[in-house]
């Protein structure tokens, strides 16, 4: 949601309480004028994940799924899309720019060195900071692996499909739709100078995950 993720920015600066309640007011006013304030929401903008622990205090009975991806795999559609490119121009669809500089969730004292790092250590950088942002409710939270719903779709549907009370068939339905072709992509598309600049960005998350 564009209103959202254009505020995430200001929100992770405030108090846990008051980002809540502005999450919440933000949110209701966005589903009251889209006629859908009876409707089971459902919030997929990716910075969500930086103001998780808000927003599932502005939400109680809100449920978090995060799926986790080889981090490898992530910095190649990372460097397809070259949202962190230095000489990408334009912006998101909520305003934000493109381009090397540092955002909102690089660390203030790697800012300098953020700029001038590789794409492709952009691209792990922000794969790191990301999950390890979305795994900071881990008792609200759903974790499950891309590369087992590509290769079990119907037993991750129903795990999910019991956390968040569905019913499985249409998960399963909607979850076999994705490509297993992305899975392991980094050993084909990568260089070796990639993979190093990846790895020591990144290496300790992929150890503790269990993808190195």
């Amino acid at each position: 949601m564009k209103p959202l993720k254009s505020a995430i920015p200001a929100l992770v600066l405030l108090p846990e309480a008051e980002a809540a309640a502005r999450l919440r007011r933000m949110l209701e006013v966005v589903r009251t004028l889209g006629l859908a304030s009876h409707l089971r929401g459902v919030e997929q903008t990716p910075e969500t994940s930086f103001v998780l622990p808000a927003a599932l205090r502005a939400y109680p009975a809100a449920h978090a799924v995060h799926i986790v991806r080889d981090g490898r795999d992530v910095v190649c559609s990372l460097l397809d899309r070259g949202w962190l490119g230095a000489e990408r121009t334009g912006a998101d669809d909520a305003g934000l720019a493109y381009g090397a500089h540092a955002r909102f969730w690089v660390e203030p004292e790697r800012a300098e060195e953020f700029g001038a790092a590789s794409e492709a250590k952009r691209a792990a950088w922000a794969w790191r900071r990301y999950v390890t942002a979305a795994r900071a409710a881990p008792a609200r939270t759903f974790e499950l692996r891309y590369e087992e719903l590509v290769t079990s779709p119907r037993k991750v549907a129903a795990e999910l499909a019991k956390y968040v009370d569905l019913d499985a068939e249409p998960l399963t339905k909607s979850l076999s739709s994705a490509f297993d072709r992305s899975v392991g992509r980094w050993q084909r598309d990568l260089t070796p100078d990639q993979v190093r600049d990846v790895e020591e960005e990144a290496g300790t998350l992929l150890r503790d995950l269990g993808y190195l």
